[in-house]
């Protein structure tokens, strides 16, 4: 008997490309011949809202008294027509499918503006220099966040465009606050929302519905839904997986939230979800479920008896974004941090290099979770299958691989195949600063299609680093980060401060690394946060082995992830905050590297211990000339055009090889003895990325030296140099 299923997400995680839960779990269901439906409920509600009838209803529902309202409020009501009137152009514009609005909309007197408009002044420099599209694509960014200012101060104080009420989500120890939230009316939002859940109710008659709460920010709306399908479907069965229960919820026990979902399944959803349609086929008792909470004799129980094994990488199938409108997101801009860019620009096909972390030691990280201790790699044959198949169903060829740290032999592995496909994607993701991306691996990758890589640089001193056990150095991230930046890739670095005995100095010295990587050149986005300690984290379950201690252990009830905890420095780590954050973003915009570090903050602060030249010192450190026997060696470029000719010297001649190179920018000649030259051009074809063999170091040493001497000599040469910084790469 089949089980219809319906799986959405709640609104609101992007605007500019769903999140991929729902599409993963759709394709893994192909592969079982079961049929799935799906809803991204959060852009949808968006285009409903911001439409000419949906502002009219905003309007409407704020209604005409003003007593109270901000005088910004004031201002976009009495420009209701102008928003009317714009807005469904706009969105279109948005969307890609008017890109000559641009034009009108650089003129500045065609949108209307309120109190987001004031950055401007402040912000040419910012963004003087883009394209007409990029500025009218932040022209209308603001222009939006104006409507939304006015939509949280007159008709739904929770809204927001990337998350929904979730102050309520985030860490909720009670269920209490978001329960009693949940018996009030519903509100304008939610209203919106509804409707559209109905709507898909009516199209899938589904039996199962599934929710996906990634974030705190997506769990009232799920709630909400969930509620409305228990008082007007109750024949339904909803259940709820993701990452927020998947971090927050493993000690659930408040029996309340079984009046809303009657299942919440914990970690990699395939088998979860499979055992759960057997249950509700009547094939499996509640017991026997995987990795699922569930209300048995109005208690909460974990069932988790079920003898089905987690389905490998390789059997998931791939993600299925059918049914979701992907033609109507829309990319927003904004303009002071260039990786944000990317998450809100575009449209991505989400994909998955490696289940886990391979390296799972980062201290502060939830390396006891299963999402993260359990590494498993895809084959890069196989992810290259899986671009393809994306490839030609969505037709788009932007991949954003959402790893927790994307493995360096697995990422030049998928680089080669995507080369010897030939295929033009351009894609991103995440990595650990490790000593393995040489500057021949990032070429590679650039030449792949890699535009950009994120990793953590957390705290940049070494101390904390090994205390965090990051297994990196200042040193070695700068050097890193430099071979990406010379290769065209763009670097961000996830930042950190208030880390279990940082000191003040610490704080400081960090910042001079940053503002160092910054001026060097080897950064171009960045992000502060402050630490947090969370439950399954070696910080959160062993404290004391950090020289802080837990303030309290009690377990809520519903939600438990991020802990209070004091540390004997006594530092109040809030007040860096805003200086931190405000130096970032003039070095990410090339400027204020000559400032003292003093002036970004209004206490006193000790000044660095950092030498002026540390970075460029790192950088510019001598590395050794050696390559690893077992390098791969691969030959990007094309095939040269040879001729020979004679050399005479002091009454001597010899015959010579001159080869000619060219690639899509410039063209390069060298010169060798006749008898290397030949060797070079025959082993040049042999190395091409499009052959299917891949040699090593050592096999290539050994294929010259069955004819010539001296190999070393000649790797090291200056011809060979010269390839080398042409598309001959040791890996």
């Amino acid at each position: 008997m089949e089980t219809r299923i319906l799986a959405i997400t709640p609104p609101f995680t992007q605007l500019n490309t769903p999140y991929p839960a729902t599409a993963y779990l759709k394709g893994f269901l192909n592969t079982k011949g079961i049929a799935c439906r799906q809803a991204d409920l959060g852009i949808e509600a968006i285009l409903k809202m911001f439409s000419k009838k949906g502002l009219d209803s905003v309007f409407d529902f704020a209604g005409a008294n003003r007593d109270g309202w901000s005088e910004n409020a004031q201002r976009i009501a009495t420009l209701r027509d102008y928003y009317t009137n714009t807005i469904d152009a706009v969105i279109l514009f948005l969307q890609g499918k008017n890109p000559t609005l641009a034009l009108q909309i650089c003129q500045e007197d065609f949108l209307p503006e309120a109190s987001r408009f004031a950055q401007l002044d402040e912000m040419e420099w910012a963004f003087g220099s883009m394209g007409t599209q990029d500025k009218a694509k932040h022209l209308a960014t603001l222009y939006l966040e104006d409507l939304s200012d006015f939509i949280v101060e007159c008709v739904d104080a929770n809204f927001g465009f990337s998350r929904y009420a979730e102050r309520l989500g985030r860490s909720a120890n009670s269920f209490d606050e978001l329960y009693a939230a949940l018996q009030g009316p519903a509100t304008f939002t939610d209203r919106i929302l509804l409707d559209l859940l109905e709507e898909k109710i009516a199209e899938s008659q589904p039996q199962l519905l599934l929710v996906s709460v990634p974030f705190p920010g997506n769990l009232y709306a799920a709630f909400r839904a969930a509620q409305y399908i228990r008082q007007q479907h109750s024949q339904i069965k909803v259940a709820m997986g993701g990452g927020f229960p998947n971090t927050e919820l493993r000690s659930l026990s408040d029996a309340r939230v079984f009046e809303f979902f009657d299942f919440i399944t914990l970690d990699d959803g395939e088998a979860p979800v499979e055992n759960l349609i057997e249950h509700l086929q009547g094939l499996r008792s509640v017991e026997n479920l995987k990795r699922t909470f569930a209300l048995v004799d109005g208690v909460v129980v974990y069932c988790n008896q079920s003898e089905r094994r987690d389905y490998k990488q390789s059997e998931v199938g791939t993600p299925d974004y059918t049914d979701l409108p992907l033609d109507q997101y829309i990319s927003v801009l904004e303009v002071v941090n260039p990786m944000h860019r990317l998450w809100s620009d575009g449209r991505w096909n989400k994909l998955t290099m490696a289940h886990g972390c391979y390296w799972g030691k980062c201290t502060f990280c939830d390396i006891s979770l299963d999402y993260i201790k359990i590494y498993e790699p895809v084959a890069a044959n196989l992810l290259c299958d899986r671009i393809e198949e994306l490839i030609e169903k969505t037709g788009q060829t932007g991949f954003h691989f959402v790893d927790e740290a994307a493995p360096p032999a697995l990422m030049r592995a998928l680089a080669i195949e995507i080369i010897r496909r030939k295929l033009t994607v351009t894609w991103w993701t995440n990595i650990r600063f490790e000593k393995s991306f040489t500057r021949d691996l990032c070429v590679l990758l650039k030449a792949s299609g890699c535009i950009a890589v994120s990793g953590g640089l957390e705290v940049a001193s070494d101390r904390l680093l090994k205390l965090i056990d990051k297994g990196v150095t200042v040193e070695q991230v700068a050097k890193v980060t430099h071979h990406f930046s010379q290769a065209g890739i763009m670097v961000h670095a996830y930042l950190m401060y208030g880390y279990p005995t940082q000191t003040v100095q610490e704080t400081v010295d960090s910042l001079e690394m940053v503002r160092q990587l910054f001026e060097a050149g080897v950064l171009q986005s960045g992000f502060w946060h402050q630490f947090a300690m969370t439950a399954h984290s070696p910080v959160g379950l062993y404290p004391e082995q950090f020289s802080v201690s837990r303030t309290t252990d009690v377990v809520g009830a519903f939600a438990n992830n991020d802990l209070e905890y004091t540390d004997p420095t006594g530092i109040d780590h809030n007040q860096f905050s805003f200086g931190l954050r405000k130096s970032l973003f003039n070095y990410m915009h090339g400027i204020c590297f000559d400032y003292e570090l003093q002036e970004w903050f209004d206490f006193k602060i000790p000044r660095t211990k950092i030498a002026p030249d540390f970075i460029e010192s790192a950088i510019h450190s001598d590395e050794i000339l050696h390559t690893k026997p077992t390098a791969k060696v691969v030959w990007l470029g094309q095939k040269p055009t040879v001729s020979y000719f004679t050399k005479s010297k002091k009454g001597n001649s010899w015959e010579m090889a001159s080869l000619a190179f060219h690639d899509k920018k410039e063209s390069l000649t060298i010169q060798a003895p006749k008898p290397e030259g030949k060797w070079l051009v025959s082993m040049l074809e042999k190395l091409s990325v499009y052959n299917t063999k891949v040699y090593t170091f050592q096999e290539v040493k050994a294929d010259f030296e069955q004819q010539l001497e001296d190999f070393e000599l000649f790797w090291y040469s200056k011809p060979v140099n010269i390839l080398r910084e042409f598309g001959l790469l040791a890996l």
